[in-house]
């Protein structure tokens, strides 16, 4: 049984939420469950819109998608959600421009399932915290080529340039990872602006402090805010039981 919670932030600098999540713990098409973090760009009301039109595309496509494999289905809902926002944005000046990340999972008898376009991320944590995604930004591709390393990643003034999104171009790149949950393991995926606002120990020392996924995602939302809260925050907690 799946134990979750999401919310979304708009932080204390913003004035628009550009943030969307959305969890669904049953089965949703052919997907045994379905979990969303997008996190949109563009102006004035641009990336409001595209994420949270992401979020609902790729709803919908899970729901009427006759593929049986996972990855698949996913593959089909992002692509056409990337193809749907890049067609909006060509014929609406207000919403030229725009883009969102996103990050999808599903998990399927105890193995986790996820895509990932952008910065958002997500993370298994345990004893320890693991970054499962990989973002596609112009500083991790710095820190990939030896450039810069992680401590000078945090502070660059470039950390928030993406070099993947959904509905900037005609096509999309999506990277896939799977991973064997363990018992005990609890998954979070979230926007920059919580891992921006928060090193990953003390992302990781918050979540094993509290006594259910409520107030995980309550006190992650908090300690993004009291360290300046600079940006919109979406966080979704997922925690798996029932292991044999």
């Amino acid at each position: 049984m799946l134990k979750t919670f999401s919310k979304t932030d708009i932080g204390r600098k913003r004035k628009i939420n550009q943030d969307n999540v959305y969890t669904c713990e049953v089965p949703l098409g052919n997907l045994p469950n379905l979990f969303i973090v997008c996190d949109g760009m563009g102006g004035h009301k641009a990336g409001d819109f595209a994420s949270a039109y992401a979020v609902k595309a790729i709803e919908r496509e899970v729901m009427i998608c006759e593929e049986k494999e996972p990855i698949r289905i996913i593959r089909e809902a992002i692509e056409c959600a990337n193809a749907e926002i890049y067609e909006k944005a060509g014929t609406d000046e207000h919403l030229r421009g725009m883009g969102t990340t996103a990050v999808v999972a599903t998990i399927v008898d105890h193995t986790l399932l996820v895509a990932n376009v952008g910065d958002s991320r997500l993370y298994i944590i345990g004893d320890e915290i693991e970054q499962i995604t990989k973002d596609h930004s112009l500083v991790e591709e710095m820190v990939r080529i030896g450039g810069i390393d992680r401590s000078e990643a945090r502070e660059h003034p470039d950390k928030n340039i993406i070099t993947r999104a959904l509905g900037v171009s005609e096509s999309v790149d999506v990277d896939f990872f799977e991973v064997e949950l363990k018992e005990g393991d609890i998954i979070l995926m979230c926007t920059d602006g919580l891992t921006n606002m928060v090193e990953d120990e003390d992302i990781r020392m918050v979540v094993k402090a509290q006594r259910d996924v409520v107030q995980i995602v309550e006190e992650l939302i908090k300690v993004a805010n009291h360290n300046g809260g600079s940006d919109n925050i979406g966080v979704v907690i997922i925690e798996e039981g029932n292991y044999e």
